[in-house]
């Protein structure tokens, strides 16, 4: 039976592993767009945690826009904690992670008391409220499940374990397994499965196995916001060429991909250019992207604005050496019409033309000739084609037009 959870202002209850607001790195970015298209169009129910004690002053914004917001502080050191007895089950270390008696109780009573036609889950972590034995069909008739998985998770685990070794390397691989048997049950339970890309989609299905493909709506980028303005102050010592990597950084992913620039790539850019800076822009800079400030090298922590570093940097780069699914930081930097320096793991997604679009560097050496030609002055023309390839390719409004009309269209098994 096909089902329009938004007929005549449906109710739905969408569930966050992080609160999506402010929008400032990929994951929030994506649940932010979610929670404002689903708003426009019914009553939304929003339930997630908060890891950072910044975010709670946000709450209020959320609640402009949903009928209710119910918001449990996640302290990462317990949370880490109270995954570790995971080790002992078969379940995965990510669900006890996210694990919480007080949103099991709202989630449930919230089904009791409103008619939910449709739930949204937002990373697999949270589908344990509303999957298995945890979900009554009885406290939600005919209510229709949505997960959002954005990435194959158990694959960054996986690529976690090619980086470590001993104890830690086997905790990853053990996580990367069951991780994939979780996920793929949920997919199998639920109504409808997304991704944020069709390589992404056909990767999940390829390893879990499954009979049909997933469906996928890309990521946007606002590229009003970022969008290169004359009147925007520079934030960098004149006269210096900026190479400038944005992202949180205390996410691995990104901690390893600046290590790994600083030590295989930057010596030799300097050699080419020896006033040239490098800047680390990006909240929560862990002791490892600290050490590395020198006088060639600035580590910025959170800045208010990342606009003006990302126009006034000669390249941006993004040397990812673990990723999956389509990484923002490359979005923002074609918006802002700058040259995008990328290794394939960044590019994953994107789809736009090396040397026209962006700068495709597979290793060290391929790295630090791209950037040493931009800031000679090669590659003119690429900022320009980048911001043109994602104002017509990856724009949020429209990305949130086909979210909404899958959920207009819903076929158990979708």
């Amino acid at each position: 039976m096909v089902t329009n959870i938004l007929h005549e202002g449906g109710e739905l209850l969408m569930l966050c592993h992080r609160i999506p607001y402010p929008p400032d790195k990929g994951d929030k970015i994506r649940s932010y767009q979610w929670v404002r298209a689903l708003a426009e169009c019914c009553r939304l129910y929003l339930v997630a945690f908060v890891d950072d004690p910044r975010d709670w002053e946000y709450a209020p914004r959320l609640r402009e826009f949903c009928a209710e917001v119910y918001l449990v502080p996640l302290k990462p050191y317990l949370a880490r904690l109270r995954g570790l007895p995971a080790l002992a089950t078969t379940a995965p270390i990510t669900t006890a992670y996210y694990r919480d008696k007080r949103i099991a109780v709202w989630v449930e009573e919230l089904l009791k008391r409103r008619p939910i036609k449709g739930i949204v889950v937002y990373s697999s972590a949270m589908a344990q409220y509303v999957s298995g034995h945890c979900f009554k069909r009885s406290m939600a008739e005919n209510c229709r499940r949505i997960i959002d998985f954005v990435d194959v998770d158990s694959d960054k685990w996986r690529q976690y374990a090619s980086q470590r070794r001993g104890a830690m390397a086997w905790i990853y691989r053990r996580e990367a397994k069951r991780l994939l048997t979780y996920d793929t049950a949920i997919a199998q339970e639920f109504d409808l499965s997304i991704f944020v890309s069709q390589a992404e989609a056909a990767f999940f299905r390829k390893v879990a196995g499954l009979e049909i493909e997933p469906h996928f709506v890309t990521n946007g980028v606002d590229h009003l916001y970022f969008s290169p303005d004359p009147t925007r102050a520079s934030p960098y010592p004149s006269g210096r060429a900026v190479v400038v990597f944005t992202g949180a950084m205390n996410y691995w992913p990104n901690v390893d991909a600046v290590c790994w620039f600083t030590a295989q790539v930057w010596p030799s850019v300097r050699e080419q250019m020896p006033n040239a800076l490098f800047y680390i822009v990006g909240s929560h800079p862990d002791a490892k992207i600290m050490a590395l400030a020198s006088d060639d090298i600035v580590v910025t922590g959170r800045v208010a604005d990342v606009r003006p570093y990302l126009q006034h940097a000669a390249a941006v780069i993004a040397p990812m050496r673990i990723a999956r699914g389509i990484q923002n930081k490359v979005l923002e930097g074609m918006a802002m019409a700058r040259p995008v320096i990328l290794s394939s793991a960044g590019f994953t997604g994107i789809g736009a033309s090396d040397e026209k679009c962006v700068l495709l560097a597979e290793n060290a050496a391929e790295f630090a000739k791209r950037t040493s030609e931009v800031l000679l002055g090669s590659h003119a023309k690429v900022g320009k084609a980048a911001r043109d390839f994602v104002i017509k390719y990856f724009d949020w409004e429209q990305s949130k037009k086909h979210f909404v009309s899958m959920l207009t269209d819903i076929t158990p098994d979708s």
